[in-house]
């Protein structure tokens, strides 16, 4: 019998007079973890780290959002424990997956209401353009500015997907690697948490995933009120909330 797919809990046994289909189960890994509303138990064998945006144009001096004047000090704090958690998820062999920005330079792919959302007035530079004085090229893929911040090292070993809008999920192949490799819990963080983070979070809800938001991994430029407003809705109606420190508790068990 032959292997035939992209991981072991998902493929078929295939032989010349036989195909089977049974797929069985890995193993239950249960991991209890404190969160709100209600703590939650998830199978680490069904789980996958999802990192949102966390790339130069928004985390790194000299990118996009601090040309434009923005304080990107919020959108760093999230780097030192997504760093923990990441080589914590790979120790457990935990799928980890970066989701981020990466237009095209044509933009033949972007609607005019999403250039719009990024240079409201037309008088600033487009999605994909270089920004004078700085290194940045506003989130192009294979641009600095669409590179993941040289404080988390998105491994060879992890998964990529390049999305060209808010939702990490929309017109991109996440939910299918997802589904090829089994998950049904998401373990989400990244930037921005009330735009980017939550839309993939919201996507993924519709979709049936087990969404949980790590909180001291995810942030946002936005007023305070936005982050409350947020972290209210994700816990009123699409998931859980839980901290970085209570996940490495939860392997730790």
């Amino acid at each position: 019998m032959k292997r035939m797919g992209a991981t072991p809990s998902q493929d078929w046994q295939v032989s010349a007079g036989e195909v089977d289909m049974t797929r069985p189960a890995p193993p239950v890994r249960r991991l209890g973890i404190a969160a709100e509303p209600q703590n939650v138990v998830a199978d680490a064998n069904k789980s996958a780290l999802v990192i949102v945006d966390m790339q130069n144009d928004f985390c790194t001096k000299g990118g996009w959002m601090d040309s434009r004047g923005i304080d990107i000090t919020p959108n760093r704090a999230p780097i030192a424990p997504l760093s923990r958690l990441v080589e914590r998820f790979r120790a457990e062999a935990v799928p980890v997956i970066w989701v981020n920005w990466g237009v095209r330079k044509d933009l033949l792919n972007i609607a005019p209401s999403l250039r719009h959302a990024h240079n409201p007035t037309g008088d600033a530079v487009d999605l994909g353009s270089p920004v004078p004085g700085t290194r940045s090229e506003i989130l192009r893929k294979g641009s600095w500015g669409a590179e993941v911040v040289d404080e988390l090292n998105a491994g060879g070993g992890d998964i990529q997907v390049t999305k060209h809008r808010f939702s990490g999920f929309w017109d991109t192949d996440l939910d299918a690697i997802l589904r090829n490799l089994g998950v049904k819990t998401l373990f989400i963080g990244g930037v921005n948490l009330d735009q980017c983070v939550m839309t993939t979070l919201e996507d993924a809800s519709f979709l049936g995933y087990d969404v949980i938001l790590i909180e001291d991994g995810a942030a946002t430029t936005s007023p305070a009120y936005c982050t409350q407003s947020t972290l209210y809705n994700i816990k009123l109606l699409f998931g859980f909330v839980t901290r970085s420190d209570s996940l490495i508790a939860a392997f730790d068990a």
